[in-house]
Formats: structure tokens, sequence, C-alpha cells
């Protein structure tokens, strides 16, 4: 069973009402299988409630699919997670109708693998949400995959994420 934005946006609304979710400084848990990756930071879970949930890995911005390394961090998060189990810590504020989570198989962040691996931007923007360990952490992993020339660092001049998408709305 697919679950739609609004479907989602509707779960989501309904956890809130019910009380399983007590404010928005409050997280969300989810677990369950990896059932589709659709970039380099953006998977599908679906849960024990037979309910499909995307989601957005928190802390990463991968390159849009036509960017260069696109598909390469599409196929690096599929090797990851794809038909895995995965468990996912996810904000209770909502924005653009998906979940932003940090996402784990085995124990391992997927989010900071990807940028430890060349694969994601660590996103900046977003840090005040991470705890002062991720952040260290992410940092860390950006700044030796940099180094390092990993993935996307090892083109001559990598483009963020943020800067295409703006850069294809002025066209």
């Amino acid at each position: 069973m697919k679950t739609t934005p609004f479907c989602f946006a509707a779960r989501f609304i309904a956890m809130l009402c019910c009380g399983l979710c007590f404010s928005l400084a409050q997280a969300v848990e989810l677990s369950g299988r990896v059932v589709a990756v659709a970039d380099g930071d953006t998977l599908t879970l679906l849960a024990a409630d037979k309910l499909q949930y995307r989601v957005t890995l928190a802390g990463i911005d991968a390159p849009e699919l036509p960017q260069d390394f696109g598909q390469k961090s599409k196929a690096s998060l599929a090797a990851l997670a794809l038909d895995r189990q995965a468990a996912a810590h996810c904000r209770a504020g909502e924005q653009y109708l998906r979940a932003t989570c940090v996402v784990s198989v085995g124990g391992k962040d997927l989010g900071l693998t990807q940028v430890q691996a060349g694969m994601a931007w660590w996103y900046r923007q977003h840090a005040a949400e991470q705890t002062a360990q991720a952040r260290a952490d992410y940092e860390q992993a950006e700044f030796n995959a940099k180094i390092r020339r990993l993935g996307l660092w090892n083109s001559k001049n990598p483009m963020p994420p943020w800067d295409w998408r703006r850069r294809r709305l002025n066209e």
C-alpha cells in the first residue's frame, strides 16, 4: 500500500491528535524495511503499520539526480539501505510533506555515511537541528571526504544542490 504525501500528512496529524507525539520538540520513531531510494538523501520506509513513509535524511543534501554524482549518490544510498531493516528518528515538525529523519541501518547513520563517502554535503543550513556531537561528526566527515577527494569532491568544482536548484529556478 502506497502512502501519498497527503496521506502521510494526514497520518502525521492523526498521530499528533492521538497523543503519540507530545510537542513539536519531540520526535517520532519509525522502523521498517527500506523499499525504495529516490535519490542520495531520500528513501521510502515500509513500517510495521504497512504504510510507506517518504523520508529525507537529516543533516545532508545530496546532488540532484541530473547533477554530477546525482546517480552515484542514489546508488550509494541504495547499496547501504535498500531491502534492509532501518530505524528512523524523525523530527516532529514536517517540511515538504515528508519526514526528516536520522536513519540508521545496522546501527550506521546513513546520512553520515553518505557524507563520509563524498556522496552528499553536510547541510550546514540545518546544523542547528543536530546535536553538538552530530554537527562535529558531520563536519569532520565532510572535511575528510574533501581532503581525500572522495566522491563528488573528486570533481573540479562540485556545485552544492541548493545552488544547483536555485540556478535551475532562475533559468
